[in-house]
């Protein structure tokens, strides 16, 4: 019999504090997944990656310090873009980045989905 799966680690990068914090809560409840760090700015997001080195970063777009574009580029876990309006920028920073791109309005399944995938899971 093999051993369970560890969870996979996630960082939370939202500026709205009530959404982040149902997300650190919704994703929490899932047994699969830990969010090991939830900031709400890109530059915090930075400083906290290199800190505990997460498996996969949820990153919001736009945040109010710099874009989640930018913020991708800097870490170097794998990325899920989330957004309340996925436009063409949205879409090209996250083929740029590699990343997947979930609109908010998707709901918790697409998320959990993307963040699986992007864990190689």
């Amino acid at each position: 019999m093999s051993a369970p799966e560890a969870p996979i680690r996630v960082l939370l990068v939202e500026d709205n504090d009530v959404y982040r914090d149902s997300l650190v809560y919704l994703l929490g409840a899932r047994g699969e997944l830990e969010v090991v760090g939830a900031e709400g700015t890109g530059e915090g997001a930075i400083r906290r990656a290199r800190e505990l080195d997460p498996d996969v970063s949820v990153v919001d777009f736009r945040l109010p310090d710099i874009d989640g574009g930018a913020v991708a580029a800097s870490l170097e876990s794998p990325v899920v873009f989330l957004s309340a309006s996925a436009g063409e920028a949205e879409y090209d920073a996250a083929s740029s980045a590699g990343a997947a791109l979930v609109r908010k309005d998707e709901g918790l399944d697409a998320l959990v989905g993307a963040i699986r995938s992007a864990a190689g899971r």
